[in-house]
């Protein structure tokens, strides 16, 4: 996303010839458009996880592989969970009602078990990165 707003901005102030002023109202016009776009580029790195019943819901998280991304868990269970993963080397409870974020990665392609450490038999999932 990201490159292609960059690619619009560069295709506009290099290829379009107007006034001046023309000039400089399109140069803000794209950077208008640029930051209003960026919150979506972010928001593509961020993934919901939600905690009810004592399973997670998606049970299966795909993240693009080699990037940082931020899970962000929510527990609407009236009871607290511990998200943990050894191979994601992640720990955090999270009480009754409320969310955390958890960032991982960047990780290699390949499948991460995580589980709840108070509902085993029931909480479990995986994050495949590809």
């Amino acid at each position: 996303m990201r490159i292609i707003i960059i690619y619009i901005a560069w295709y506009f102030s290099v290829t379009v010839i107007l006034s001046h002023e023309s000039h400089m109202k399109l140069h803000l016009a794209t950077a208008l458009l640029a930051l209003s776009l960026s919150p979506l580029a972010m928001a593509a790195d961020e993934i919901a996880i939600t905690i009810k019943d004592h399973k997670f819901t998606p049970s299966e998280v795909r993240v693009p592989a080699d990037q940082k991304v931020k899970l962000v868990i929510e527990n609407q269970d009236s009871t607290p969970e511990e998200f943990e993963s050894k191979e994601l080397k992640r720990e955090k409870i999270i009480a009754p009602r409320s969310k955390v974020a958890i960032w991982i990665g960047p990780l290699k392609p390949g499948k991460y078990p995580f589980f709840g450490e108070f509902n085993q038999a029931t909480a479990q999932g995986v994050v495949i990165a590809e």
